[in-house]
């Protein structure tokens, strides 16, 4: 039955030699991987805007326009550097792997642990961001957002465990639909400040008085580089590209940052010609949508469109934490359960665990844009200096043709990015980035102790020193337990079977309720087949505590060997699992 369903709504598996029928067309792709960068305009410039109102100094959001060219200008850097890690590392040039190979063991985990939070920040934030978007029209949202969260996760989370190509499918339209409304809203709105029919909400030339000071403009920079989020998706994620896989990426990474500056500079200045600010229950992108379209059909179909790319800008998470994980993965930092594919090609365990942690994170923050957004840019732009530098390192240790000014592009990109990160974690500590701080040694200290468990685990098994003729000549003292607690059918088949493995047979009953011991001997003595009956007492009615107990009596040297079997039937309906005690499941 449950094999049914998951057939039914996951589909059905897919062979491996199928993996190369996945790939994605750069349409296809930029609607995956992207999303994630394109949705931060309908954030970024009402986080500039929130930081630059908050103080009382009269005028202060004219500095949006300043604050968001800076923003755009490092845009640019970032997109160059990250071209040259898409030709550096065709087979996928993430933060983690350019650190690994440069940096070392250390920065790359720390990258790992920066990306990792950050990708599960970015379904959080992102499907927040979405559901208050759409509240927005809505009104009677309002209240209800988290439980709209967690089944948004959910809805995704199932649509990524159907595979790659599909999830691409569906979210292609939205997205591209998102950037033609976005688009034709700037549009009409720059003809509109162009006549001077547009409407102005406040007066948006009146000059600043008082001093607004360093820390506000660096907070309100540091706020608005939410806009460069997930631009570091395309380099993770070459290898879903169609071949040539780099020429593709880049070309999709280039109309990206072309795309996602043109959005992000013509919201901020609209904002700015408009003197739009902060209003209660209604977003910075939707009043302009409403200055522009009016209350109309395009204003809903530019709320819907928003809340649609917010919500799938969590899909490119989806498509890049599973990924990262399985890198860690097979480098032994993390479960290795995390690097194995599921039935429809994807990392199925990395997609559960991604959409698990982001619901932990929507009910721990009650699904509050604002109070997510200051742990979001931390560990993106921590990745993004570690890669930077790493990609500095490689060029000068190949030394290949151009690459002075290829490393010199990545010290830029290192220098600007790790400034940046610095800002955002002094700006924005107290705010909650300290959360973020925090956890990434956290994060960085369980991948070292998991690999120190694989080490020791395989130094254990290791075949070093091992004579394989001494081992075919030892013998082996072996005891054969099976576990009964009555006898029916099932037991004497079993009965016959351990028979078979060894001479010294033994059962084992474990009389929990301390009155049914003298009735088993009875029994016994009539199907037991000559196999001795052990009678183990549990007065605290515990069936594993005494097992394991007398397992290790009987361990007497490493060399002795103790066989446990367990007699279970197997039922003929799934639900009827329920009705019977899963002792051997407990034991097991």
């Amino acid at each position: 039955m449950l094999q049914v369903f998951k057939r039914a709504v996951l589909g059905s598996p897919l062979a491996t030699a199928a993996l190369a029928h996945q790939r994605l067309t750069k349409l296809k792709a930029l609607s995956v991987l992207s999303s994630d960068a394109l949705s931060s305009v309908a954030y970024a410039t009402e986080e500039i805007i929130l930081v630059l109102s908050a103080v009382t100094v009269v005028g202060a959001t004219n500095f949006s326009m300043p604050v968001a060219i800076a923003i755009t200008l490092l845009l640019g850097v970032i997109g160059m550097s990250y071209r040259q890690t898409i030709f550096a590392y065709p087979q996928g040039g993430g933060s983690y792997i350019v650190a690994r190979d440069n940096l070392g063991t250390l920065p790359s985990l720390v990258a790992a642990a920066s990306l990792m939070i950050d990708y599960v920040l970015t379904v959080a934030v992102s499907i927040a961001a979405g559901i208050a978007n759409l509240a927005s029209a809505i009104p009677g949202m309002q209240g209800h957002n988290e439980l709209y969260c967690i089944l948004c996760i959910v809805g995704l989370t199932v649509i990524n465990l159907r595979g790659l190509k599909e999830s691409a499918t569906v979210f292609a339209i939205p997205t591209y639909c998102f950037i033609f409304l976005i688009l034709t809203m700037l549009g009409a709105g720059g003809y509109q400040w162009f006549t001077g029919t547009l409407h102005i909400v406040t007066d948006a030339a009146t000059p600043a008085v008082g001093d607004l000071g360093w820390f506000v403009i660096l907070k309100a920079f540091a706020s608005g580089c939410s806009a460069m989020t997930g631009i570091e998706a395309i380099s993770d994620g070459i290898p879903t590209f169609q071949k040539p896989e780099s020429r593709n990426a880049a070309t999709t990474l280039t109309w990206l940052v072309c795309i996602l500056a043109t959005m992000f500079i013509g919201i901020t200045f609209l904002a700015h010609a408009m003197g739009i600010g902060i209003k209660e229950g209604q977003t910075v992108l939707a009043q302009i949508s409403h200055a522009v379209f009016g209350g109309g059909v395009m204003f809903y179909a530019t709320q819907f469109a928003t809340m649609m790319i917010l919500v799938l800008a969590a899909n490119t998470s989806y498509a890049d934490f599973p990924r990262l994980s399985s890198f860690i993965a097979r480098d032994g930092f993390l479960p290795r359960q995390l690097g194995s594919m599921g039935d429809r090609l994807v990392f199925s365990n990395g997609i559960i665990m991604l959409g698990v942690l982001a619901s932990v994170l929507i009910i721990a923050f009650q699904g509050d844009t604002h109070a997510l957004i200051p742990l979001y840019a931390v560990g993106v732009f921590l990745s993004f200096t570690l890669s930077q530098s790493g990609m500095v390192r490689r060029w000068y240790r190949e030394r290949s043709p151009g690459w002075r000014w290829k490393m010199g592009v990545n010290v830029i990109g290192a220098i600007a990015t790790g400034v940046v990160c610095l800002i955002i974690g002094t700006t924005k500590f107290a705010d909650g980035a300290w959360i973020v701080v925090a956890l990434i040694p956290c994060f960085v200290y369980l991948f070292m102790k998991i690999h120190e468990h694989y080490i020791r685990t395989n130094s254990q098994l290791s075949l070093a020193g091992v004579s394989a003729v001494a081992e075919a000549a030892k013998t082996v003292d072996n005891t054969v337990l099976i576990l009964v607690a009555n006898v029916h059918r099932g037991v004497v088949g079993a009965l016959r079977y351990v028979k078979t493995i060894g001479p010294d047979v033994r059962a084992v009953y474990i009389d929990v309720n301390g009155d049914n011991a003298l009735r088993m001997a009875e029994i016994w003595g009539q199907w037991g087949q000559g196999i001795p009956l052990v009678v183990l007492e549990s007065p605290y009615r515990s069936i594993t505590d005494p097992l394991i107990t007398y397992i290790r009596q009987l361990q007497t040297n490493p060399e002795k060997m103790v066989t446990v079997v367990l007699p279970e039937f197997v039922t003929s309906r799934w639900w009827e699992n329920a009705l019977h005690n899963q002792t051997a499941f407990a034991i097991k």
